[in-house]
């Protein structure tokens, strides 16, 4: 859960340690200053780090910082993509046809930029042969070297087998650019009014007042 950091009056200490609005260093003052020049330059008094002694303010344009912010991490939850697994189940004695169709499986997940865990299911006698499905992954491994390599190396678990699978930097990155696309005009919209929202409700004290008024 974020905290929004106190600005203006909300702010308790006796004195702080000012900076600048261009980062300059202004030195300790009693809070009443810093208040004041902050009045005087139309800016905020903004607590940048509440557990330093004393803690440190800064100037600055609080409900423009928080539009930004706001419009940055908007952009941030647009472009990220969550790392997805996903699964293809074989047999040891697998089909020709069925492996060709699985690993075409394999190839659209490696493409997409996902991670793909390969199960070799064994069955009653086949438990005794954990050779064949080792080729198997081998082989597989081999057939989309291109595109992806092993993150975990085959490793029986019970009655199976599992290896897991991952795209190459590459190859992920063109999933990501194949996926990215720059905002609609609604959608720019949407940010730019999701942005001013968070910085209409970042304060409502507004700049600092004059303490001496």
């Amino acid at each position: 859960m974020s905290v929004e950091p106190r600005v203006n009056e909300q702010i308790r200490a006796r004195e702080v340690r000012l900076v600048g609005p261009e980062g300059e260093q202004v030195g300790i003052v009693p809070l009443e200053r810093a208040l004041q020049l902050a009045a005087d330059v139309d800016l905020d008094l903004v607590e940048v780090a509440p557990m330093a002694r004393p803690p440190v303010c800064k100037l600055m344009d609080f409900g423009k910082f928080k539009y930004e912010s706001a419009l940055k991490a908007r952009e941030a939850r647009r472009n990220q993509q969550q790392t997805v697994i996903k699964e293809m189940k074989l047999r040891p004695k697998i089909d020709p046809h069925d492996y060709e169709t699985k690993k075409g499986h394999v190839v659209r997940f490696l493409k997409a930029g996902d991670k793909v865990k390969v199960t070799i299911m064994f069955r009653g006698r086949e438990q005794s042969r954990p050779e064949l499905g080792y080729r198997l992954l081998r082989r597989l491994e081999s057939e989309i070297s291109e595109l992806g390599y092993v993150e975990a190396a085959p490793k029986q678990d019970g009655r199976n087998m599992i290896m897991v699978l991952a795209p190459h930097r590459a190859t992920k990155a063109a999933a990501v650019a194949a996926n990215t696309k720059p905002p609609s005009a609604r959608e720019q919209r949407a940010d730019e009014n999701e942005a001013a929202e968070a910085a209409s409700s970042a304060t409502t004290a507004g700049p600092a007042g004059n303490p001496g008024e």
